[in-house]
């Protein structure tokens, strides 16, 4: 009796694995589709052309430790990997990919202020093509024949967006040229960087067992001490030194750098518990936001590119996501 009644109430009990996982887990997709569509929008419209890029970076990455230490804190296991932390350990698994993403953040807070939001998001979507094309260099995973196909219409849809938009005027009143290297190189080379660095985080992760929040903070540390040691020789380092760290700040700069930190972090938590899939819908979710609130704020309707190329994105990053590499395993 007594052992019916035990099973009985563990029957009452819900399986937190079951329920609270997955309340969670579409609570980090909202928000990061939310992130992902508005930071463009944030970054043009609360930081001004005077700041100077790097403190902007730096003030992220600052931002980012502070959260993620705070998470670390409630969740309880902060002791525990300061007890088991080493440096070597740190720099191998996270030094050169927090190198590597402190100059792609330097690269994305240039383009910000060249583009408009939503050619900034699709052009910045051509990282997938990169992150696949170092994945198999680095870890060997192969990609399907329609994987292919999917690459090869994103590829499409950011040749197609640099031709137009760099053959017309940016936001803001900006030449062509300055859209071109200011403007479309920028994200493009970023692109380059941030499919080399999460190639070397998924790396990472899977030799050294690293928490998404333990990566967080070390890759923020490591990046922040790689731009303060380029202030040195800089033009933002000689900026900084002749007109103050928050020069052309404002209180409401504050926005953007806080939400692209949040975003760093819901990033690793969506990888950690969704999966590359439901990260592939909201990257294309991020796309419609970020054309809803230009439109909806800057009362811009999208660009005959963008109108041609949004297509092409959401379907080359649907098909890539839905039809992943399979092994054929011989009789």
């Amino acid at each position: 009796m007594a052992a019916s009644a035990a099973q009985a109430e563990r029957q009452k009990i819900p399986n937190p694995k079951l329920r609270n996982p997955s309340t969670k887990i579409w609570v980090y997709l909202v928000l990061l589709t939310l992130q992902y569509g508005a930071q463009p929008l944030l970054s043009k419209r609360f930081i001004r052309r005077e700041v100077i890029v790097t403190s902007s970076v730096l003030a992220c990455e600052v931002a980012k430790v502070i959260c993620a230490l705070i998470l670390l804190a409630r969740e309880g296991s902060l002791k525990r990997l300061c007890k088991e932390w080493t440096l070597l350990g740190s720099l191998t698994a996270s030094g050169l990919p927090a190198a590597i993403y402190a100059l792609q953040n330097s690269l994305l807070q240039i383009s910000y202020k060249n583009l408009d939001s939503l050619t900034f998001s699709i052009l910045n979507q051509t990282k997938l093509f990169f992150t696949a094309l170092f994945t198999f260099f680095i870890l060997g995973q192969k990609q399907s024949v329609r994987q292919t196909g999917a690459l090869v219409l994103l590829i499409i849809a950011a040749v197609l967006l640099s031709v137009g938009e760099g053959s017309s005027k940016g936001s803001g009143g900006s030449t062509s040229d300055q859209v071109l290297f200011h403007g479309i190189v920028p994200v493009l080379v970023a692109s380059v960087l941030s499919g080399l660095a999460s190639s070397l985080c998924q790396w990472a992760v899977q030799v050294k067992k690293h928490t998404s929040y333990l990566m967080t903070v070390e890759m923020s540390i490591v990046g922040s001490l790689c731009l303060l040691a380029s202030t040195f020789k800089s033009p933002d380092g000689e900026a900084i030194r002749k007109y103050g760290f928050f020069h052309g700040w404002t209180p409401y700069t504050m926005v953007p750098v806080i939400s692209n930190a949040i975003g760093g972090i819901l990033v690793g938590l969506v990888t950690a518990h969704a999966g590359g899939v439901r990260k592939g819908f909201v990257i294309v979710s991020a796309l419609l936001v970020t054309a809803l609130l230009q439109f909806v704020f800057d009362g811009k309707p999208p660009s005959p590119y963008c109108l041609v190329a949004l297509p092409l994105v959401i379907s080359s990053i649907s098909i890539y996501q839905k039809y992943p590499y399979t092994s054929k395993k011989k009789d």
